[in-house]
């Protein structure tokens, strides 16, 4: 039977005196009945008389506790422990057998851990600490105390005695963490134990207790902890232990079994905790590598000041750790006058890390312009990646730089895994990673093989977060397009990723005003290459009406009429404007209904045979459109009734729907595949008063947004959702 161990306080003794022995009852937070003790039989079969009662007025230290008996003799009191005392017995009687056992091995428990404590705080042979060690360790194991304090009481004795002897050899340590293994398989080490156990992995990588008695530990700390937060030195620990597999002869491949004992051998990791908490180890360990040079931020140049020119000796404050090597008045006074074409390179130094940044005038004039300017600049300005800027180099020691690579390593593999695949890119997509680290070449040259497969993954779970999480913050497709700080190659993975984006349900007038107002050279570069993902870009400005200067559309044109890919793609374009121009030709019915089972295709089909300029309510129901066809309904200019019922129009083309048809009235969405995901585009639609959502994953979060965005909406159809 197991029992829960009584904590301080649990038990108060309430004595009558009598002269040989200790009468005692007992009172409890749980059993507060009160004993008579007026014919409870004592040790010696005497019988205590009735004699004033009261608490007594010291309690009974663990330590004087000389033994602890259960009564067993035949006329002994009912449910009583013994406890002999110097200067006599206590007598606790209990409410039941149960209680009474909770008392006795907790007692016991006690009374044999504050002997321990004693033994192992002055060791004088290690034999025999190594001895009691074992036994303590063993007596843990078999008591039948159900508690977490009885495993981790033994690891904290352990733990303090490791603390205060740093004299111990190698074989000593290895000795103990091999005797107190039994007690880490179910249980974290106490911070304590922790540092020791770093310490072994830093000293003997190559030990065979790394392997043999540290796995689990590390495995258990990946699967069960919930917060490094609380607990650092976890997350320290299993950082070494990691290092310390890469320093054995296989190297990483060690570390890839170990990342697939985590992961498990089917499709779906079944702990949850694990990537989670193998990011922020990675998270840890690189920040670690730059880490000297992030804490001298305070009294070096800036990144901020470096963009801003530094020009002046007095701007800096004195006696700094890092060295600024500013450029001569003669070349300042050059710089004034934009007379010279390059200036020499302003240099920062620190000891493992070497920073060297080149600016031309163009780059000047960007940042003259911003002088003065308090405002915190966002992360590509700060690390000074306009395209007139040259790259930043940063040297790290050999070691910062095995751990930097063993992390990124770690990063690669768990972007393999397809179903760790959405919530790595969902923990990267805030770019969590110091400026130091997004301006090493090296570091961005590696992690890129994980923005490849977030861009090769088709779930937009996945891709969407390659943009930034917010506005006005850089995301993992600003750093990797042309101009980026970390583009390295002529923009295959920006094309891949706008490929994947443009796929998705992101062909929409904002990426697209996006792409126009911040990349448009790079993508007008690439078309004119022949990559047929930006000829497409281009040829959707201009369909959309993106590019309002004529200088620019004209010049976009030429692009296209540059390439035979753009060329055709450009034909096919001029063919769908005088299509939509004779589309929306005023005229042809106001009213239309597509037969059931129609497709995408026989709707642009239809839609082409003549002019549908007064077409005002288009029924689509029960037939078979997707998302695909909502490129053919938005080019019907009045358009203000649409039924979907039943069809395959899902969140894609509802996004779509929502930025061009702003003037519809009404939409019946009935059994239609849309999700909250989609159904939310429709708060931009403020002339939608009929709405229809019947046996949609419609949440009740999103139908109050849309009541709360929509002012005219008056007819509305909830139900079979969980808005109902």
């Amino acid at each position: 039977m197991r029992y829960k161990l009584l904590q301080e306080g649990d038990i108060q003794v309430c004595v009558i005196r009598h002269p040989r022995t200790f009468l005692s009852k007992i009172l409890t937070s749980k059993f507060l009945r009160r004993w008579e003790p007026h014919h409870l039989t004592l040790a010696d079969n005497s019988v205590a008389s009735a004699t004033p009662t009261g608490y007594m007025e010291n309690s009974i230290s663990y330590s004087a506790i000389e033994d602890v008996q259960l009564l067993s003799w035949e006329n002994a009191p009912k449910y009583c422990l013994q406890l002999t005392i110097p200067g006599g017995t206590v007598l606790l009687q209990a409410a039941n057998s149960y209680l009474r056992d909770q008392w006795f091995h907790s007692l016991q428990w006690k009374k044999k851990i504050y002997k321990y404590k004693k033994v192992l705080s002055n060791p004088s042979r290690w034999e025999v600490v190594l001895k009691e060690i074992r036994t303590l360790v063993d007596m843990a194991l078999t008591s039948p105390l159900q508690d977490d304090s009885i495993h981790q009481a033994p690891l904290e004795i352990v733990s303090k005695l490791l603390s205060e002897n740093n004299n111990l050899t190698t074989q000593d340590h290895e000795s103990i963490i091999v005797a107190i293994a039994p007690l880490l398989e179910n249980n974290h080490p106490p911070p304590d134990l922790c540092e020791f156990f770093c310490k072994h992995c830093r000293e003997r990588p190559r030990s065979m207790v790394v392997i043999e008695v540290f796995t689990p530990v590390v495995q258990r700390i990946l699967k069960h902890n919930m917060d490094f937060g609380k607990c650092p030195r976890l997350r320290l620990f299993t950082q070494e232990y990691i290092l310390a597999l890469n320093e054995l002869n296989a190297g990483m491949e060690v570390v890839k079994k170990f990342i697939h004992s985590m992961h498990g051998p089917t499709g779906q990791c079944p702990h949850p905790r694990v990537l989670p908490n193998l990011v922020a180890v990675c998270l840890a360990a690189i920040y670690s590598c730059y880490e000297e040079f992030i804490n001298s931020r305070d009294n070096s140049p800036s990144l901020k000041e470096i963009r801003n020119g530094c020009q002046q000796q007095c701007d800096r404050k004195p006696n700094l750790p890092l060295r600024l090597l500013h450029t001569s008045p003669d070349l300042v006074s050059q710089e004034a006058t934009l007379t010279e074409s390059r200036l020499k390179p302003v240099i920062v130094t620190s000891n493992e890390i070497h920073v060297e940044v080149e600016r031309n005038n163009t780059a000047n004039q960007k940042m003259t312009a911003n002088v003065g300017n308090d405002s915190e600049p966002n992360l590509i300005d700060c690390l000074m990646v306009s395209p007139t800027c040259s790259t930043m180099s940063i040297e790290l020691s050999a070691q910062a730089d095995r751990i930097l690579g063993c992390y990124v390593e770690i990063l690669k593999m768990l972007s393999d895994y397809d179903d760790w695949r959405p919530a790595l890119a969902s923990l990267l997509q805030p770019i969590p990673f110091p400026k130091e680290a997004l301006a090493h070449e090296k570091f961005t040259k590696e992690l890129k093989y994980v923005i490849q497969r977030f861009a090769e993954d088709p779930r937009q779970e996945v891709h969407s977060c390659l943009l930034s999480v917010r506005a006005g913050k850089d995301g993992w497709f600003q750093l990797y397009s042309p101009g980026g700080v970390a583009c390295d190659d002529d923009g295959e993975l920006f094309a891949s990723m706008v490929h994947i984006l443009m796929g998705s349900c992101y062909k929409t007038k904002k990426f697209l005003l996006s792409l126009a107002e911040n990349k448009l050279g790079p993508c007008m570069l690439l078309a004119l290459r022949g990559n047929q993902t930006m000829v497409e870009i281009l040829c959707l400005m201009l369909e959309y009406n993106i590019i309002d200067n004529n200088d620019t559309q004209l010049q976009i044109i030429s692009t296209l009429e540059s390439t035979d890919v753009g060329k055709r793609m450009y034909e096919q374009l001029c063919d769908r404007q005088r299509e939509l121009k004779e589309l929306q030709r005023k005229g042809g019915p106001t009213r239309l209904t597509l037969p059931s089972k129609s497709t995408d295709a026989d709707l642009a089909r239809l839609l082409s045979s003549g002019s549908f300029g007064n077409l005002e309510n288009l029924s689509l129901a029960f037939t078979n459109v997707t998302s695909a066809c909502a490129e053919h309904l938005i080019k019907l200019p009045s358009l203000k009734q649409l039924n979907l019922w039943s069809t395959q129009f899902g969140d894609a083309g509802l996004r779509l729907l929502s930025e061009h048809l702003t003037m519809l009235q009404v939409l019946n969405l009935c059994e239609t595949p849309v999700t909250d995901a989609g159904l939310l585009a429709l708060s931009s639609m403020k002339s939608l008063c009929s709405l229809n959502m019947n046996s949609t994953k419609l949440s009740a979060d999103t139908y109050e947004d849309l009541k709360a965005k929509l002012p005219n909406l008056k007819e509305v159809d909830v139900r079979y959702t969980e808005a109902w």
